[in-house]
C-alpha cells in the first residue's frame, strides 16, 4: 500500500518546497504524480492478482493433465481422477480471487493538501 503522511508532515514538506522556490501548483502536481505512481504499484502487486493468477495457471495445467490421464494413472488413485478434480478446484479458487479483485479494487484514500490561507487586503 502507499505510504501516507500525517497532515503536519505534509504541510512541512510543502513549506520546504515553497521555500526552495516551487509554487503551490508545482507542489500539488508533484504530490499528485507520486500518489498516482504509488496507486499503480499497489494495483500491480496486489496479492489477490498474484495468487489468483497462479491458481488459474496451475489449475489449467492440472485440469489438462487430468483430462489426458490414462486408466492406469486413475487406478493408482483408487479410481478418482485426482488431477482433474484438483485442477478444477484450483481453477475455481483462482477465479474467485480474480473476481474478488475485480469487484473490490484497492481504494486509496486521497489525502488533502493544506489549504493556503488567503490574505485579506487592508
Amino acid at each position: 500500500m502507499s505510504e501516507q503522511f500525517e497532515p503536519d508532515e505534509r504541510a512541512k514538506a510543502a513549506e520546504r518546497l515553497r521555500r526552495a522556490g516551487y509554487s503551490e501548483a508545482d507542489v500539488q502536481r508533484e504530490v499528485t504524480e507520486l500518489e498516482e505512481r504509488s496507486a499503480t504499484a499497489a494495483r500491480i502487486f496486489d496479492l489477490r492478482r498474484i495468487i489468483g493468477g497462479l491458481f488459474v495457471l496451475y489449475g489449467v495445467i492440472l485440469t489438462l493433465t487430468g483430462l489426458t490421464d490414462s486408466d492406469a494413472e486413475i487406478d493408482k488413485a483408487q479410481g478418482i481422477n485426482i488431477n482433474l478434480w484438483t485442477g478444477l478446484g484450483m481453477l475455481a479458487l483462482g477465479v474467485f480471487f480474480l473476481v474478488w479483485l475485480w469487484l473490490r479494487p484497492v481504494a486509496h484514500p486521497t489525502p488533502t493538501l493544506p489549504v493556503p490561507e488567503e490574505k485579506t487586503p487592508e
